[in-house]
């Protein structure tokens, strides 16, 4: 398989001297643990005390790893993407909220977004979070199985009939859903409510997806077990299979409450756990769809090594790669160019409200090993390639 990912002045096109600069800068704070500890402790003390610093996050972090504040701001970047053959995937990063309103509001933004994937060739999925739509304490209960009060049997049926409007909007729509994962102590209820509308929804071809994280080492025995299911019942299966984003608060939530860790034991445990599922998945192609979340070069290979073992067109809408905004863009740059399906998680949300995401995101490139060295190694070379 050719080697694609290291083409700088493709991955980088789009970005001018000054963003690239911005981009270097960034990625050289985000190496330092230290830093990030400090940058995130004087963040949070600024926002809570409504410091003006939104301004000062909103020309550096913020626009590097998210697409604006609205999703008409985003229609921006999303045009510029596209012109690279980049798609985008609208993903309202609002996290944390606990109330009806809230809930309220961001199934109405989701309602948006699917709009807005229906108008543009440019934007192929639109994305939620279970979180998104409902309290996490009540799919933990619902997922244990505990029995319900009246007014939280209530609160879960309007949870279900927000994941009933989503899914049936994208349904009517003829738009590609994809449903994100969570913490493993209430993803079994997202898990169930999932796969009810992918039983109703999944009928003629992949439509509702849902995500698979890998550093789960259960993970496969469930793609297995609902493949089942799928094979059974007559309907197909959508899966982003992703590597996972909690891992350090699903360890220490295992241990305080003294049940088997759900984390994979090692880095490369997580890898092969991860390129098992997707090799599981191009076995059964004819009944399923995956979206590759992933940052990693050597399985982004794998899987285009998989694709021409079968003869599958790199346009094949079944099969798509998707990065983070902001990150791997040599990954995502450079499979477009070579005529892959590639999307961007492109985030949004007020600049306050998305702060929890992009403390997430500074922390999971400081922890995972060898990611920002390779960001920084690529923004280097580009910068020496431009001679700046």
């Amino acid at each position: 398989m050719e080697k694609i990912f290291n083409n700088t002045q493709v991955a980088f096109s789009l970005k001018n001297n000054r963003e690239l600069n911005r981009a270097h800068f960034l990625f050289r704070l985000i190496a330092s643990p230290s830093l990030v500890k400090i940058g995130t402790a004087l963040t949070n003390f600024s926002l809570k005390f409504h410091l003006p610093v939104e301004g000062i996050i909103r020309s550096t972090v913020f626009d590097h790893f998210c697409g604006g504040v609205s999703e008409e701001d985003c229609l921006k970047v999303v045009d510029k993407m596209y012109t690279k053959r980049v798609s985008s995937v609208l993903d309202y990063s609002v996290e944390g909220k606990e109330e009806e309103a809230q809930f309220d509001a961001a199934l109405q933004m989701t309602l948006k977004t699917i709009e807005f994937a229906k108008a543009k060739e440019a934007i192929p999925f639109a994305v939620f979070k279970p979180t998104g739509v409902g309290r996490l304490g009540l799919y933990e209960k619902v997922g244990e199985k505990k029995e319900l009060t009246e007014s939280e049997k209530a609160e879960w049926d309007r949870v279900v009939n927000r994941f009933e409007v989503i899914c049936k909007t994208a349904f009517d729509k003829e738009v590609m859903l994809l449903i994100d994962a969570e913490e493993s102590w209430m993803q079994d209820a997202a898990d169930d409510l999932t796969l009810e509308m992918m039983r109703k929804y999944n009928k003629q071809k992949a439509l509702i997806f849902n995500t698979l994280q890998m550093y789960r080492w259960d993970r496969l025995d469930y793609l297995k077990k609902v493949h089942e299911l799928a094979k059974a019942e007559g309907f197909y299966i959508g899966m982003k299979v992703v590597r996972g984003a909690y891992m350090e608060k699903e360890a220490k939530r295992a241990e305080e409450k003294g049940y088997k860790n759900p984390i994979c034991p090692s880095k490369q445990a997580t890898d092969d756990n991860y390129d098992a599922c997707i090799d599981y998945m191009m076995q059964n192609i004819d009944t399923m769809a995956v979206f590759a979340g992933t940052h990693n070069e050597q399985s982004s290979y794998k899987l285009m090594e998989l694709m021409a073992q079968k003869g599958i067109s790199k346009n094949d809408n079944r099969v798509w790669f998707g990065q983070l905004y902001g990150m791997s863009d040599n990954i995502s740059y450079n499979l477009a160019e070579n005529g892959y399906n590639v999307a961007k998680y492109l985030p949004f949300g007020p600049v306050r409200d998305v702060m929890p995401y992009l403390i997430r995101r500074a922390e999971e490139n400081t922890s995972v090993a060898g990611q920002t060295g390779r960001e920084l190694m690529l923004l280097e070379t580009e910068k020496k390639r431009r001679k700046l």
